[in-house]
């Protein structure tokens, strides 16, 4: 090994979910990493240019969400355009744009994270890659292996928090995982002289095949589950070529040419939705919305469809078999329909906060995570302004 390297917390994945995380545990006084496989911090949201801030409110005028949530949400639209519509708490069975949400420019949003994190006093690694884990003969997670420009090296800490989408460091440790279903999808941005927004000639490009697709043929042939090597760049090429149909489709119609339409931007990290969920001490279901959980951690709305709001139990971010782990953003335990719910960027954002400050107390504490007395975190998340129960927000 070429180094080695010691903190009190370490986070996985610099997305939404990992930089909700590392704040809340650098904030609580703790010596804080953050592992970023690509240069951007932001994942899906900003590397992925999935850049819609999806609601913190159910519809119909109650904000749900709150904490480090609400605080990116406003941090997404300070160095870019952008707005949070003003009338959302008058609507009743709003439409998503008419809800508490917003559009930001990735780039400009990546330049608000950098600072945030900087200034909260986390480490911030990029172009790391976690490659391996050690375990003790208990079943702790102790330490990382991981690569970068300096070589391969180990990276121990007290506590870690795998946010990064897929579950890299569970899957390493041998949690068992659940594998997601995606269809071929790609979002990227374009020049289009034909478009003429408030951003000026820069449009949204979101295509998406449903149903079954074969990478191949193009028919209907092939559900795209889990992830691995090869399947990232079938998908990222298939996407790709989803473009270039487009652009040459245009071109031949006489419609556009290639100075008054073409790509500006492509995202640089695959636009999986759902690749693994970690499975934990508890798991989300599809018809657990609206329903009390006496260990919530918060709250999330539905963002396709106002009224629907869910507690999420702090189960869902405790990894089966391995201690010294905890889960946030994508990965966290939860199937079908529930999944829908958590690989979006509000309850990201929540489950993150929640597990930096989780990791943080049950270090304080000389804990594991999973030995946390509820009741304590309850009042720790209550504390920072996060209701807990739908009857905390009146619902």
């Amino acid at each position: 090994m070429n180094f080695e390297k010691k903190y009190e917390l370490a986070v996985v994945g610099g997305g939404i979910a990992g930089v909700a995380a590392a704040l809340a545990a650098a904030r609580a006084g703790k010596k804080t990493v953050l592992l970023e496989k690509t240069l951007f911090l932001g994942g899906l949201a900003t590397s992925g240019l999935i850049y819609i801030y999806l609601p913190l409110c159910d519809g119909n005028g109650t904000q749900v969400t709150f904490g480090i949530c609400e605080e990116l949400i406003n941090l997404s639209l300070k160095y870019g355009p952008g707005d949070i519509p003003k009338d959302w708490k008058n609507k009743k069975n709003a439409s998503e744009p008419e809800r508490y949400r917003c559009i930001f420019s990735p780039a400009s949003f990546i330049l608000a994270l950098d600072e945030v994190l900087q200034e909260a006093g986390v480490d911030i690694w990029l172009d790391t890659l976690v490659c391996d884990v050690q375990l003790d003969d208990d079943n702790r997670l102790r330490a990382l292996e991981i690569e970068n420009e300096s070589g391969r090296g180990i990276l121990s800490a007290d506590c870690f928090i795998d946010a990064s989408g897929s579950g890299i460091v569970a899957r390493r440790a041998g949690v068992p995982c659940t594998p997601g279903d995606n269809f071929l999808a790609i979002w990227a941005l374009e020049y289009d002289e034909r478009v003429k927004t408030s951003e000026g000639l820069v449009n949204h490009v979101n295509m998406y095949i449903g149903g079954k697709m074969s990478f191949e043929t193009g028919t209907h042939a092939e559900l795209i589950r889990g992830i691995n090597g090869r399947l990232v760049s079938k998908f990222t090429l298939a996407g790709h070529k989803l473009l270039r149909e487009r652009y040459l489709k245009e071109y031949k119609s006489g419609k556009a040419d290639r100075k008054s339409l073409f790509p500006l931007h492509l995202p640089v990290q695959s636009q999986f939705r759902k690749i693994f969920a970690v499975n934990g001490a508890e798991t989300l279901t599809s018809d657990q919305y609206s329903t009390f959980m006496d260990n919530s951690i918060g709250l999330v709305a539905d963002w396709r469809k106002p009224g629907f709001v869910w507690e999420i139990p702090f189960g869902t971010l405790l990894p089966q078999k391995v201690k010294g782990l905890l889960t946030a953003g994508r990965c966290i335990s939860s199937i079908d329909d529930a999944w829908e719910i958590t690989r979006v960027i509000p309850t990201a954002a929540l489950t993150g906060e929640v597990a930096g400050t989780a990791a943080a107390m049950a270090h304080e504490q000389g804990i594991m995570p999973d030995e946390l007395d509820i009741k304590t975190l309850q009042e720790k998340l209550k504390k920072s302004g996060i209701p807990l129960h739908l009857a905390d927000v009146g619902l």
